[in-house]
């Protein structure tokens, strides 16, 4: 996905991408359920930013047996890549598409009966089979029928012909702070299941379970899980670095660095970077980073990220631009041309966690990863 200039491995800015790291979350989310629980691999917006093709790759090679991406591009991607396994678009589907999922034999989520409709009726002129997964909205409010409204959607939807119904799912919406209205949810999808059960309308694949129900709600993992987040090193329940699951815990996977690339003395009283919003209060050394927001690294850590160089721990001083940032390191600082510069994640030793930069922000996670551009190499690294 990634073409031209975007490729040049040897940039100093890269993210570093430790597969290993994988491997451990993958083996925590399995410790969570049981054997025959299927795993839907959360691939989507560029597998959490750390590459669709490689992370899909890896998991698939671990036994994962399903891939989730939230658009046909990112399905019809993987599949000109060669990954031949099951992938279930969860987002919502345009009408125009539906031919294309269907060559591609990309499954497809149907929230309404009208998509069922038109899945069928493509799928039949076309000669072939539409796999299918039934969304029922249990309290999201996103995508799907309402649960109390979904007996005649479940049955018009097994009426249309050319169309394998594989799965029928839900999503979570509080499932990481509010146990009260989750269990509303659960109990919302298992109305709808008992339902199928008695109409023997129920599917191979049931699934509702995110990286927050893995962990906080077993009752919720049916015959299928989704973990995304896990799967990228981060607790869903928010920062718990010391937290174990056995004798492991969750790693991130990505690594963001990159290198010095100028070096300079600035007087006292000396503005930095736009409209000077910062000002030297002595004789200082600054030196500056070839990353800016145009990489993903936020502007609003402008005067408040902090770096680490030669194992310390520095400030970034002034505006946050779109390719470069300044830091400060002070007259007793020491840093050269060419030295690496940990942005995130683990160098030597040191670490800078994903969580405290989000904090400083007010994102999360998810937002942070997934805004680090495709500018950004990333490294893989066994």
């Amino acid at each position: 996905m990634i073409a031209g200039v975007e490729t040049y491995k040897n940039r100093p800015t890269r993210a570093e991408i430790f597969l290993n790291n994988l491997r451990n979350n993958l083996s925590i989310v399995r410790s969570f359920v049981n054997n025959n629980v299927k795993i839907m691999a959360m691939v989507k917006a560029n597998a959490y930013g750390h590459g669709l093709y490689e992370i899909s790759s890896e998991l698939l090679k671990q036994g994962v047996e399903y891939l989730g991406v939230a658009f046909l591009e990112e399905g019809i991607y993987l599949r000109k890549c060669g990954i031949t396994a099951p992938i279930v678009v969860l987002g919502a589907i345009h009408t125009d598409q539906i031919a294309e999922f269907i060559h591609h034999d990309i499954e497809i989520t149907s929230s309404s009966i009208d998509k069922s409709a038109a899945i069928a009726t493509v799928a039949k002129d076309m000669g072939k089979e539409a796999k299918v997964h039934l969304k029922i909205d249990t309290g999201m409010e996103r995508i799907g029928v309402h649960w109390n409204h979904a007996e005649r959607f479940i049955e018009t939807s097994y009426e249309c012909k050319s169309m394998t119904i594989k799965g029928v799912c839900s999503h979570f919406a509080k499932a990481e702070t509010d146990p009260d209205f989750t269990s509303q949810q659960l109990n919302r999808f298992e109305s709808v299941l008992n339902m199928m059960e008695k109409k023997r309308l129920l599917p191979e694949l049931i699934h509702i379970a995110n990286s927050a129900g893995i962990m906080n709600y077993k009752n919720s993992h049916y015959t299928m899980v989704r973990p995304g987040i896990m799967l990228y090193g981060y607790n869903p329940n928010g920062y718990l670095p010391d937290v174990r699951f056995g004798d492991r815990k969750l790693k991130p996977i990505m690594t963001l660095k990159t290198k010095v690339a100028y070096f300079k003395v600035v007087p006292a009283q000396t503005g930095i970077s736009y409209n000077h919003t910062y000002r030297t209060s002595k004789q200082t050394r600054i030196v500056t980073l070839p990353i800016g927001y145009g990489d993903g690294y936020f502007r609003q850590l402008s005067n408040k990220g902090e770096v680490i160089i030669r194992g310390k721990k520095y400030p970034v001083v002034g505006m946050i631009c779109m390719d470069q940032c300044m830091v400060e390191i002070g007259m007793d600082g020491s840093a050269y041309n060419g030295d690496d510069v940990l942005l995130f994640g683990e160098m030597d030793g040191n670490t800078i966690p994903l969580e405290s930069l989000c904090d400083k922000v007010g994102t999360v996670t998810y937002e942070f990863l997934c805004g680090i551009s495709s500018r950004v190499p990333r490294i893989y690294v066994e």
